[in-house]
């Protein structure tokens, strides 16, 4: 089974920009699709952005020219780079991991993965 944990998270001014980091271990492969979500108290889980094993990505719409998300499998690491942050997106951030879900639920579908982190928070200010 894989563990993940995320880091990078803090809080900053809106405008402001963070690195995430998701590091991954044990029985881990590059053939996974991983993906960043995001929630808030009151609010479902929410897909922020995908990768998959042929660096195919998806964004949500309301990240989308701001957010950019990689991953080294070298290093087993996912890097969700963050720019421009808004209020909005304040949230705590959870680093996944799925298989054929992601063909069957969509890439930023939360049934699409069965692994999950603990989460990093994201706090921006006004």
């Amino acid at each position: 089974q894989v563990q993940l944990q995320e880091s990078g998270g803090g809080s900053v001014q809106s405008g402001g920009s963070l690195r995430l980091s998701c590091v991954a271990s044990g029985n881990t492969s590059s053939s996974y699709c991983m993906a960043w979500f995001r929630q808030t108290p009151g609010k479902e889980r929410a897909g922020v952005a995908s990768i998959d094993s042929d660096n195919r990505i998806n964004y949500a719409h309301s990240v989308k020219g701001r957010f950019t998300v990689a991953r080294d499998n070298a290093r087993k690491t996912l890097y969700l780079q963050m720019n421009g942050l808004k209020p909005e997106d304040t949230a705590m951030y959870l680093c996944a991991q799925g298989g054929q879900g992601a063909s069957i639920y969509g890439p930023l579908s939360e049934f699409a993965y069965t692994n999950w982190g603990q989460g990093t928070q994201v706090t921006v200010s006004s």
